[in-house]
Parts: C-alpha cells; sequence; structure tokens
C-alpha cells in the first residue's frame, strides 16, 4: 500500500469550495478518471484522502494537497495528472501526482501573496509600511474549541516584503501553518483594517507554497 500525493491548484471561484465540498469533488473526480484508487473495506467503501493545511474560504492557492491510497506497482502517476484534471471543475488543476514523500506533520509554515488592485495599491503600502514600523501587532486568535489567545504577528511575521506590480501592489510573506502554530493571514489583513482602515476584502490571497522546518519544499 502506497501513499499518493496530489498536488493541485485551487483559483478563482474554485476558491470558494468549503473543504467538505471539495472533499465530494475529489471523490468523485478520481472514481471518474479510472485512477487506481484503494477503497476502504466494508459496507460502504470509499477512498480515503487526507488534505494538507487546508485554506480558509475565498483564499486561492498554487500550493494544495491530497493525499489517497493505492495499490497499484509500477503505474505512471505523472501520466495520470491530465486524466484527473479533466473530471475537476474550473479552477482546480492537478500539477502533480507522484507518491509522498514527507508526513503532513512535516509542514511548519506557508508562503503567501496578498495582491492590491492599482486603485487600493497606495493606501495598501503606507499600511504595510506601518505595520513593518511596528513593534508589535496583536490579535485574538481563536483556537479550538472557541479558546481565545492573544498573539503578536510580529513575532511570527516581523517583516514582509512589498513589490509593485502592473500599478498594483504585492505583499510576500511567511507564516507558520504547522498543526500545533498557524496563523491565518487573514488576521494579519484584519490587523491593518483595525490599526490603519486598509479593509481585509481589499487584498486577495494567494498561497504560493508550503515548506517544512527546515525551510525545504513539502514534498
Amino acid at each position: 500500500m502506497t501513499t499518493i500525493r496530489v498536488w493541485f491548484t485551487k483559483t478563482g471561484e474554485a476558491s470558494y469550495i468549503s473543504l467538505l465540498d471539495l472533499q465530494r469533488v475529489m471523490q468523485r473526480a478520481l472514481k471518474r478518471s479510472g485512477l487506481p484508487v484503494w477503497y476502504t473495506l466494508g459496507f460502504n467503501p470509499h477512498i480515503y484522502m487526507t488534505f494538507a493545511a487546508p485554506l480558509s474560504l475565498g483564499q486561492e492557492s498554487l500550493a494544495e494537497t491530497v493525499d489517497f491510497k493505492s495499490e497499484a506497482e509500477g503505474y505512471d502517476w505523472d501520466a495520470a495528472a491530465p486524466a484527473l484534471s479533466a473530471c475537476l471543475p474550473r479552477g482546480i488543476k492537478v500539477t502533480r501526482i507522484a507518491p509522498a514523500v514527507l508526513d503532513a506533520g512535516d509542514i511548519a509554515c506557508a508562503a503567501y501573496e496578498v495582491r492590491y488592485a492599482e486603485k487600493d495599491a497606495q493606501a495598501a503600502c503606507a499600511a504595510w509600511e506601518a505595520y513593518n514600523a511596528a513593534p508589535a501587532a496583536e490579535v485574538v486568535k481563536e483556537g479550538k474549541r472557541g479558546k481565545k489567545k492573544t498573539v503578536d504577528l510580529k513575532a511570527h511575521l516581523p517583516e514582509v516584503q512589498l513589490m509593485r506590480k502592473n500599478g498594483g501592489l504585492v505583499v510576500c510573506m511567511r507564516l507558520p501553518a504547522g498543526s500545533v502554530l498557524n496563523v491565518n493571514p487573514v488576521l494579519v489583513l484584519g490587523w491593518l483594517e483595525q490599526q490603519h482602515g486598509l479593509p481585509a476584502a481589499s487584498g486577495d490571497i494567494l498561497r504560493t507554497g508550503i515548506y517544512t522546518r527546515n525551510g525545504e519544499k513539502f514534498s
């Protein structure tokens, strides 16, 4: 039995597919694709899947993964990506299929871009420069079972990189994304709105990569 990892992008309107619905989408796509997928035993056989570091609703991503099991040996998984992509809705595209190397528990952080349109670029640039200059940026983070705690964002994100692109602004950052510590970029955007009046909704969030504690790409 081998764990197979599917890498895929989720952009545009597909970013509004919830995790529960995404599970259903992937179940149907894997069945239709004809890939040699292992099914659980029992009265109601189904594909056992695991999504690593799922995103919040509305966030786009170039680095999403889902794992499933297979008993196939010597299968050409690279050639299977187009077949699976053809069974998925618009906005979801498979980029790679291969046996998993690392465990989801090895994920430590994720890279993001926050993109602002030209009309919001000046205000966004001023707000983010204020964030870089701030000695602290405290927010209230809600954890499991509704437990709340105060988190200083600067302890995990001391500074961000700003780039002007096509008249707009792109903000690059890395945040913790592990099972023990996870900081949603929405928290940073919420701080900017509260402290500097920059509407959180004016920034589009795109995850560009997932990394281990050593800074290596999750594979």
